[in-house]
């Protein structure tokens, strides 16, 4: 008897608009009326799948045990496969297409032991069209897993080998000693996530110059959002242990002009020559028929 799992957690670039995944949700619970669905997001942005495979990277190790629904299909109906992935020897199984969605997360937790074709028809719905595979295939699959149902009653057995990789950008240093990074994720308080370990950072100074677009500006190293000047940049250690830019309470992405894909790069700040000071003593002002003193004087 294969495992059984009572929780899947589902994400998509559905959004809420429509009924999308209110019905991918029910075609679950017909199915199998125990099992909980956990919303990670239906926000991505249609047809985003590198957006939807590093959000699954990003979550994948958070997840209640189970089974992982992805849908980001901008393929689907085509020749891509809709496929399950065994991890852990079979301790979890993500479901999805097989167009780099998935692989991201499956890398975050040791990779593949398995995976499978689904294309055994018995257990998918009828499809009046070739277009909703999250309802018609992805989900009562899912669900029939949960069930208990053998992954080799579901589907055909294949390499994990032939399996699409996700292509995530890996940030490098310059010739100059700047990093060239990426912008991996604008979370919704504008924090830009960057493709960089924080590690890469801990011989450089506190202040980092940030170029990103046409914008460059000084960014301080912090630990919190709150120790953050006000009016000035951030480079944060974010929740997932990559650093961000960021301002306090207000919107990075904003000011930097930046978005997810694009190019950035940080180099160490040059020092600037401390201003000269010059001391100034200034005297009283003169009363009416009192011959002034001498001004201000400079030493």
């Amino acid at each position: 008897m294969a495992n059984r799992f009572d929780t899947i957690s589902f994400l998509s670039d559905y959004g809420l608009d429509d009924e999308f995944v209110g019905l991918v949700k029910s075609v679950i619970r017909t199915v199998s009326p125990t099992t909980a669905v956990i919303d990670i997001t239906h926000n991505i942005e249609p047809h985003d799948v590198r957006a939807g495979g590093l959000a699954l990277a990003r979550s994948v190790q958070y997840l209640a045990p189970g089974v992982v629904l992805a849908v980001v299909d901008p393929g689907v109906g085509t020749e891509r496969q809709p496929v399950m992935i065994e991890v852990a020897d079979g301790a979890a199984y993500l479901v999805g297409p097989d167009n780099g969605l998935l692989a991201p997360a499956v890398s975050m937790v040791g990779g593949a032991t398995g995976a499978f074709v689904l294309d055994n028809t018995d257990y998918h719905l009828p499809a009046p069209g070739p277009t909703f595979h999250g309802r018609d295939i992805f989900a009562p699959v899912a669900a029939h897993l949960c069930n208990g149902v053998p992954p080799t009653e579901l589907g055909t057995p294949i390499e994990p080998a032939r399996l699409l990789p996700g292509l995530l950008p890996v940030s490098q240093f310059e010739d100059d000693g700047s990093i060239s990074a990426e912008v991996l994720w604008i979370d919704r308080y504008g924090n830009a996530q960057l493709n960089v370990d924080p590690a890469d950072l801990e011989a450089w100074p506190a202040s980092v110059s940030v170029l990103g677009g046409r914008v460059d500006r000084s960014a301080l190293r912090v630990t919190t959002y709150a120790d953050i000047p006000t009016g000035s940049l951030g480079l944060v250690v974010d929740s997932y242990g990559l650093v961000s830019v960021a301002v306090d309470r207000g919107s990075a992405a904003f000011e930097l002009e930046l978005a997810p894909g694009q190019a950035v790069s940080l180099r160490p700040a040059v020092d600037r020559e401390p201003t000269r000071q010059v001391p100034v003593t200034l005297s009283s002002k003169p009363t009416v028929g009192e011959r002034p003193q001498e001004g201000p004087t400079c030493s």
